[in-house]
């Protein structure tokens, strides 16, 4: 058999060196995401540093020299982070030191710190991201650690890589049933892991608590998910799902904004200040971190959600119908709300009691206030004015666009008669401002519109791309009534998503995103994201809650953490055992011909020398041959010649005569 290539231009020590350079090589790259440029460069420099003295069997750096490059590392960790401590700057310290002791290996141990430091260095990357792939990522980077730790341990001939490297998976999968027990039962810790500082946690952005043109359009270009949606019964249309999120009542001549002052809605006291008829919808949302602390329901809410388990924080409900969370979402969130999609809201209030919803900046936007002068010279009805600014919307040239021109200090007066370009918080805005100028009470809201159903799990998807913001007026009798202007410019933003609105240009017009697309790249990503779904609900959301919801269906009524402990380990012991004793009952058994053998050599082992691991009973008689007398070298002979053509060759004699036979020959050998 042909010698592969590298065994005949490596040597041992040098392809073992390498594997473990290549295997902290693939546990680093997840962090050069997340750890700062420059750091990410002088890790690289390092690793090309330490493969070329591998393979050209140069010496490794004295301390002289590494030392002054651990210190500028660290001064320029503390100058990026101006701290030692936290989730980044002890990441991008831990990354260094394993990247320096690579250079620095000068004994056994030191392999083994490397090695433990890479196993711990693939913990840290959890901080970042606990997906499906992170999973992936790290299991792979432990079968390349084990790997490296076994090929140091082999001497003689060493197995092939590919044999090395299913050993590695072999031990790797002996961990996961103990595994699965400590993820079931082992007490669960509410709130984070890692008592870090205010870095610990980690959540991403999504709608903002103000709104200026182009803020919501940036953000539709994201396809990340938002939050997931499970109905009880049938999913509503896609025009009634408006999911209500914040409510911005306050406007500076450009940005809107929340007011300072919510009270919150009692339902006991407030009985006239909304009334709901129909059938209520029954939502449980999965909530993805937002670091923000307002939860989103159909459109509207009845009652504050109600959050699933232990969760940390209450919810509440104000009476702009905001549902609220009383800390920031930091991690995924589940909770269940109930809504009404017909309602009347502060229906028996007055104009004005709605003031709030009619103030208007001084000195900007004439021309839309005497657009609106002129409307309400046409129209006494408040209704029918707002019908008519939507027709106004979408009998003229408007148009609704992802990538809408920048606007200036006037800008409703410049998007409503110069441009005629925009996206939804265009229109929202634009509305709601002629609104109030006419004398109508408005305000502008701010939520998602729309989702995608995934016909694999059943979960509604609503991605960031389907943010949204429409508005309400204030009608005498008839309270507040959501008109979207959005739908009269582009009705296919409500009725379908906005895939059918604004074409997507690049890979996702190729993927086609939109939840009727019938392509491949469609199913391929509903399957994912399923997959996605499953395991965020039943691993990454197995919080305490969960746990005591399971140890109830085995029995245990009243949760005795010290009980549970002993059970754990009482369970856990049972699986060692039940993955050891197939173990130990594959152990390889010695015959009762080479028992007799072994006690041959430990005989010898005494008199003269011990057999070596390599000799086989010739090449041992020979070394026998000059080390005892004559007789009992006879004896020897005799022994090993009857050993090796029993063992070895065809020899009619039953094996029980046989062994009779050498341990009277044994006797002998004294």
């Amino acid at each position: 058999m042909k010698t592969p290539f590298f065994r005949t231009i490596l040597s041992r020590d040098k392809a073992d060196t390498l594997l473990l350079i290549a295997a902290c090589t693939f546990v680093l790259l997840p962090h050069a995401d997340h750890v700062k440029w420059w750091a990410s460069a002088a890790c690289a420099l390092l690793l090309f540093w330490r493969g070329w003295l591998t393979l050209t069997g140069r010496r490794l750096p004295p301390s002289w020299l590494l030392l002054p490059i651990a210190v500028i590392m660290m001064a320029g960790v503390f100058l990026t982070h101006r701290t030692f401590f936290g989730r980044e700057a002890g990441v991008t310290m831990l990354v260094m030191l394993l990247t320096c002791k690579l250079l620095e290996m000068h004994a056994r141990r030191d392999l083994f710190v490397v090695i433990y430091l890479g196993f711990f260095l693939l913990l840290t990357s959890f901080f970042y991201q606990q997906t499906i792939f992170a999973a992936l990522i790290s299991l792979t980077g432990i079968c390349l650690l084990l790997t490296a730790q076994l090929s140091f341990h082999y001497t003689g001939i060493v197995p092939p890589f590919r044999q090395r490297l299913k050993l590695a998976g072999s031990i790797l999968g002996l961990a996961i049933p103990l595994t699965i027990v400590a993820f079931l039962l082992f007490p669960r810790i509410q709130g984070p892991l890692w008592g870090l500082p205010g870095d610990a946690q980690s959540g991403r952005s999504g709608l903002s608590d103000s709104m200026a043109p182009g803020n919501i359009s940036e953000l539709a270009q994201s396809e990340e998910i938002a939050f997931r949606v499970k109905f009880d019964q049938a999913v509503p249309a896609k025009p009634q799902l408006y999911w209500r999120g914040v409510v911005m009542n306050q406007f500076d001549g450009r940005n809107w904004t929340q007011e300072s002052s919510k009270p919150l809605l009692d339902t006991k006291t407030d009985v006239d200040w909304i009334s709901y008829t129909g059938q209520p919808v029954r939502q449980e949302i999965t909530l993805e971190a937002n670091k923000q602390n307002w939860l989103f329901a159909l459109d509207m809410p009845a009652a504050p959600p109600e959050m699933e388990g232990n969760s940390d924080g209450s919810s509440n409900l104000n009476r702009l119908m905001e549902a609220r969370r009383s800390q920031i979402t930091t991690d995924r969130l589940k909770y269940v709300a109930i809504s009404y999609p017909a309602y009347r809201l502060e229906a028996n209030s007055s104009k004005e009691m709605q003031a709030r919803s009619l103030l208007l900046p001084e000195g900007y936007n004439p021309r839309t206030l005497a657009f609106a002068a002129q409307l309400r010279q046409q129209y006494q009805d408040d209704l029918q004015l707002a019908w008519a600014v939507l027709n106004h919307f979408r009998t003229q040239a408007y148009s609704y666009t992802l990538e809408p021109p920048p606007l200036g200090r006037n800008s409703a007066d410049e998007f409503l008669f110069d441009t005629r370009a925009g996206f939804c918080e265009h229109y929202a805005s634009a509305f709601v401002l002629l609104m109030r100028a006419a004398g109508i009470p408005a305000r502008v809201i701010a939520g998602y519109q729309g989702g995608s159903l995934n016909s694999v799990d059943g979960y509604l998807e609503v991605r960031q791309s389907d943010a949204h913001a429409w508005a309400e007026i204030w009608v005498a009798g008839k309270g507040w009534i959501r008109v979207d202007p959005t739908a009269a410019v582009a009705p296919e933003r409500v009725e379908r998503s906005l895939n059918y609105a604004v074409p997507r240009q690049g890979l996702a017009g190729l993927i086609n995103l939109s939840p009727d697309g019938i392509s491949v790249f469609n199913k391929i990503r509903m399957q994912w994201s399923a997959v996605n779904n499953s395991w965020n609900q039943w691993v990454l959301n197995y919080n305490q809650g969960t746990q005591i919801s399971l140890l109830h269906s085995l029995g245990f009524e009243k949760i005795d953490w010290t009980q549970i402990i002993l059970v754990f380990f009482v369970i856990a012991s049972t699986i060692m055992g039940l993955i050891a004793l197939p173990i130990m009952r594959n152990k390889p058994r010695t015959s009762p011909l080479d028992k007799v053998y072994f006690s041959f050599c430990r005989k010898m082992e005494k008199k003269t020398a011990a057999r070596a691991l390599h000799e086989g009973p010739q090449a041992y008689l020979e070394r026998l041959r000059l080390a005892l007398p004559a007789t009992d070298f006879e004896n020897a002979r005799r022994f090993l010649s009857l050993y090796a053509a029993a063992r070895y060759g065809k020899n009619p004699e039953p094996e029980n005569l046989l062994v009779r036979r050498l341990k009277t020959l044994l006797a002998e050998c004294r």
